[in-house]
C-alpha cells in the first residue's frame, strides 16, 4: 500500500465521524483481553491498515497516555479519535469503545449478582473468581520491568562508566533501585492493611521520589508542571473526598473517580482500591462477589475498568452501574482534550516522569498485594487447586488471561453442577 501523502508531510488526515464511529465500535465489540489487545488492534487500524497515524506518532500516544492516571488503553483510544476527528471523534470514538462492554458487563451483573442465581451461574463465579489473584499477579510481574527502567535511567550510563570511575559513581544508581522497592513495599502493604488511604500511599510515593530526585529544581518544566502542583494535588484530595462523599450516592461516585482520576499504574491497581470500597467499608458486595466483578471485567471486551459498573450496580442497580462507570471514565475525556495538544511535552517532563518512578511501583505492589488478599478470600479447596493451575497458565506458559479465566468458569461450572461446594 503506498503511503498517504498528507501522512509523509507530517499532517494529520481528517476521518468522518462515523468511520470513527463504526471502527472504534468494532475495537469495542471484540477487544478481548485487556490492554494489550486494545493497543495492538489500534495500531493495526491507524498505523498499518490505514496509515491514519505514523508509527511515531502512535507510540508516542502511548508513552503519553502511559504517563496519565486511569485507563491508558481507553485514554490511547480516545487520543487517536481525537488526532482524527477532533473533539466530537474523540466523544464519539471513546463512547463507542467503552460502551459495548459496558453494556454486555451489566447485562453479566444482574445474572451473576442476582439473589438465587442458577448452580452453574453459582460454580463460573467461584472458578472465574479463584483464577483472579493469578490475573493480579500476572498483571504485576508484567508492569515491573517497565516501572524499574524508569526508576533506573541512569543504569546503564553507570554500568558503562564503572570501569573508568571510582565505584561510588553507581551509587545513586543502587540508591534509586532501593527506593523502588521501598514503594513496592509500601504499596503491598496498604493494599492489605489501608486500602481506604491507598490514593495517598500512591501520591506520596510519587512525591516522595520528585522530591529525593531532585528533578524540581528547574521550576516550572515543559509540561507546566511544579511543586506546587503535586503538593496542591496532595492536599486537595482529601477534601474532595469529604465533599464527594457528603452528596446523594457520593460514596460511589468517589469510589469511581479514584478509579478514573487517581490511578496510577494501569487498569488492575484499582482492585485493591474498588476491593476495600466494595467489601470492607460499604459492604455492597462479598469477597466472592467481588472476585467474580473482576473476573468479569476481564472477560468481557473493552476496558478492564468496567470492572467498576458491577461495583456500582451492585451499590444501587443498573443507575448506580451506569453512574459509577460515567464518572471513572469522564476523567479521561478531560485528560486527552485538555492535554492532547501537550502530551509530547508532557512525556518529556521531567515531573512527570519523576512521580511515575515513585508512584508506578507503588501501584505495582497494590496490585499484588492485592493478589496475596483476594487469595486468602477463596473459600473452597478446588478452588486453590483452580489458582494454582491459573498461575502455572499464565507465569511459566506465558498463556492469555482471557483463557485462563474462561476454562477456571468452565471447571466450576462442571463442579457446580455436580453439587461439589
Amino acid at each position: 500500500m503506498a503511503a498517504d501523502p498528507d501522512l509523509q508531510a507530517g499532517v494529520t488526515p481528517r476521518i468522518g465521524l462515523l468511520v470513527i464511529a463504526r471502527e472504534w465500535s468494532r475495537i469495542g465489540i471484540t477487544g478481548f483481553g485487556g490492554p494489550p489487545a486494545h493497543i495492538a488492534l489500534l495500531r493495526r487500524l491507524c498505523v498499518d491498515r490505514n496509515q491514519w497515524l505514523s508509527a511515531t506518532e502512535f507510540e508516542d500516544g502511548i508513552s503519553a497516555t502511559s504517563l496519565l492516571p486511569g485507563p491508558a488503553s481507553t485514554q490511547l483510544a480516545i487520543y487517536c479519535a481525537w488526532r482524527l476527528a477532533g473533539p466530537f471523534g474523540a466523544f464519539i470514538g471513546g463512547a463507542c469503545f467503552i460502551v459495548p462492554g459496558l453494556i454486555i458487563i451489566l447485562a453479566l451483573s444482574v445474572l451473576f449478582l442476582a439473589n438465587s442465581p442458577p448452580d452453574w451461574v453459582t460454580g463460573a463465579a467461584a472458578g472465574a473468581g479463584a483464577a483472579v489473584p493469578a490475573v493480579a499477579l500476572n498483571a504485576a510481574m508484567g508492569l515491573a520491568p517497565a516501572s524499574w527502567r524508569r526508576a533506573n535511567p541512569a543504569r546503564a550510563a553507570a554500568d558503562a562508566e564503572s570501569r573508568r570511575w571510582p565505584a561510588w559513581r553507581s551509587r545513586p544508581v543502587a540508591a534509586a533501585g532501593v527506593r523502588w522497592l521501598a514503594y513496592l513495599v509500601a504499596g503491598g502493604v496498604a493494599a492489605n492493611l489501608a486500602g481506604q488511604y491507598l490514593v495517598a500511599v500512591l501520591l506520596g510515593c510519587g512525591l516522595c521520589e520528585w522530591l529525593t530526585t531532585g528533578r524540581y529544581g528547574a521550576g516550572r518544566d515543559s509540561a507546566g508542571l511544579n511543586g506546587a502542583g503535586l503538593n496542591g494535588g496532595a492536599v486537595l484530595v482529601p477534601l474532595a473526598a469529604k465533599v464527594v462523599t457528603a452528596a446523594a450516592l457520593g460514596s460511589l461516585a468517589w469510589v469511581a473517580i479514584k478509579v478514573g482520576a487517581l490511578s496510577f499504574g494501569g487498569g488492575f491497581v484499582i482492585i485493591p482500591m474498588m476491593q476495600h470500597d466494595a467489601v470492607r467499608t460499604y459492604h455492597w458486595m462479598t469477597t466472592a462477589q467481588f472476585l467474580s466483578a473482576v473476573a468479569l471485567g476481564q472477560v468481557t471486551p473493552g476496558p478492564v475498568v468496567q470492572t467498576v459498573a458491577v461495583v456500582g450496580y451492585a451499590a444501587a442497580g443498573i443507575g448506580g452501574g451506569l453512574l459509577a462507570a460515567v464518572v471513572a471514565f469522564a476523567p479521561s475525556f478531560g485528560f486527552v482534550l485538555a492535554g492532547g495538544p501537550h502530551f509530547d511535552r508532557f512525556r518529556r517532563s521531567a515531573t512527570a516522569q519523576a512521580f511515575l518512578a515513585g508512584s508506578g511501583p507503588a501501584a505495582i505492589g497494590a496490585i499484588a498485594g492485592a493478589a496475596v488478599t483476594l487469595g486468602f478470600g477463596l473459600t473452597q479447596l478446588w478452588q486453590v487447586a483452580v489458582l494454582a493451575g491459573a498461575i502455572g497458565w499464565l507465569v511459566p506458559l506465558r498463556r492469555g488471561v482471557v483463557s485462563a479465566i474462561l476454562a477456571s468458569a468452565g471447571i466450576g461450572i462442571i463442579l457446580g453442577l455436580a453439587g461439589v461446594g
